[in-house]
């Protein structure tokens, strides 16, 4: 079994690693995270593709390099990660009482002795928050829990409880489509389970 190597710090994505028997080590990328485009399936598909490549490039062994970036959109607008209480506040206000979609991409990069190999895919996921009241997106701000998440909310966490419905795969939402990863680890022969 190849090495196969997280370009991320998140831990969610670490968690949904662990959850399907993958072995991996932690790389974090050092790229500059920069979306250049207003498409939200170019802007997680470039932004996966760059975390991933800054790794893999300073790797020499064979090894498989999985890069994946999330964002939140809503009104076609994309919503990163908030850079005060305020602009969260401002976000969660918009996405309350309706439907925004999630997008991850995912990038895989595989080297096997002088061969090479590069797939880019995303997941889109439909999520619908009840609504919520002013005082209850200040009090979930207050938490701390939405400023280091895309669109200002974790589903896996407290946000939870705002959740109406979810169309698409959950493990997307959380931050890495997991069944599509392990899928396309598959059809490319890559061993990635332990049990």
């Amino acid at each position: 079994m190849k090495k196969i190597i997280l370009a991320s710090a998140s831990p969610r994505r670490r968690e949904l690693l662990e959850q399907g028997g993958i072995p991996f080590t932690v790389i974090p990328s050092q790229a500059e995270e920069n979306i250049t485009t207003t498409n939200p399936v170019l802007a997680v598909e470039e932004l996966s593709y760059l975390k991933c490549s800054d790794v893999y490039e300073k790797s020499v062994e064979d090894v498989v390099v999985i890069g994946a970036d999330t964002v939140v959109v809503s009104d076609g607008k994309i919503l990163g990660k908030p850079s005060s209480k305020e602009e969260a506040i401002e976000m969660l206000q918009g996405l309350q009482g309706r439907a925004h979609e999630v997008y991850t991409g995912v990038t895989i990069m595989t080297r096997e002795g002088k061969e090479n190999t590069k797939k880019t895919f995303h997941e889109k996921t439909k999520v619908v928050f009840y609504p919520m009241s002013d005082e209850e997106i200040r009090s979930y701000v207050n938490t701390k829990e939405p400023m280091d998440k895309a669109g200002a909310y974790g589903i896996q966490g407290k946000s939870a409880i705002f959740i109406k419905e979810i169309n698409g795969d959950y493990n997307n939402v959380v931050g890495l489509p997991l069944a599509r990863l392990y899928q396309e680890l598959k059809n490319t022969g890559i061993e990635s389970r332990e049990w």
